[in-house]
């Protein structure tokens, strides 16, 4: 065998041998790159997976926080509803202490007449007529018998009512007033007649001059409302703190 030959077979011999290698090599890469793939994506879906752990975990918070405020919002609504009925109740109480608000309850009904007894000459006139300051009594006996409302011929008496005589006529909350005299009274109607029906007290004083005089029962008395008006130019409630 010449040189030629035998230098043939070598070269023969090393392509196979560097084929072979370059086929082992192109097998491990394949499996290298396919395995580095499967690695990749195992990443990001643990990524992935992450993200939407956290987005659920950052809505549950969310909601929890807004159930949170709802019941704060509807505790708070329920409080202002209990608030604002409180008010109502004490506005409303305000108002009736203050004779604002009509009214309706047991108690008396007096009316007041001139007399009508024939007069002897020399006799004082106005000894048998009615005056302001008759009427006057008769309202503090009943506020002092209990009376929760009081009118006189349709006026309701307030704290700033005035009763006086002007001239032939008895103004109350400055309307002009002439006998009879129909003065109502809420409250117990056992008290308010008592008080009135007093020995020494001041019906028994107003029927020595002949005073017409009638005290009635009532279990359902309706009182006017004040209509007039209500103005505070100098008053002034003192603020807390002053």
């Amino acid at each position: 065998m010449n040189n030629k030959f035998k230098g043939q077979i070598l070269i023969a011999i090393v392509c196979f041998v560097l084929g072979l290698m370059l086929v082992a090599q192109f097998r491990s890469t394949q499996k290298s790159g396919s395995a580095m793939t499967s690695l990749q994506r195992i990443q990001e879906l643990t990524t992935q997976l992450k993200t939407v752990i956290d987005e659920r975990e950052r809505l549950r918070t969310e909601v929890s926080d807004l159930r949170k405020r709802l019941n704060e919002y509807e505790n708070s609504a329920a409080n202002i509803s209990q608030v604002t009925e409180a008010m109502k109740k004490e506005l409303e109480k305000a108002r009736m202490v203050a004779g604002l608000v009509e009214g309706t309850g047991p108690g008396i009904i007096i009316t007041l007449d001139d007399s009508n007894v024939p007069k002897q000459p020399g006799e004082d006139p106005n000894l048998f007529l009615i005056h302001d300051e008759d009427i006057l009594k008769v309202v503090n006996e009943l506020f002092a018998a209990g009376a929760e409302a009081v009118s006189v011929n349709g006026q309701r008496i307030i704290a700033t009512t005035e009763i006086r005589c002007v001239g032939p006529t008895i103004m109350v909350n400055s309307v002009r007033m002439a006998p009879p005299f129909v003065i109502q009274a809420i409250g117990n109607p056992e008290n308010l007649e008592s008080s009135m029906k007093m020995r020494g007290g001041i019906i028994e004083s107003l029927e020595v001059f002949g005073i017409q005089v009638t005290i009635k029962k009532h279990d359902k008395i309706i009182m006017p409302a004040y209509e007039g008006p209500v103005r505070f130019q100098y008053f002034e409630p003192v603020k807390a703190g002053e």
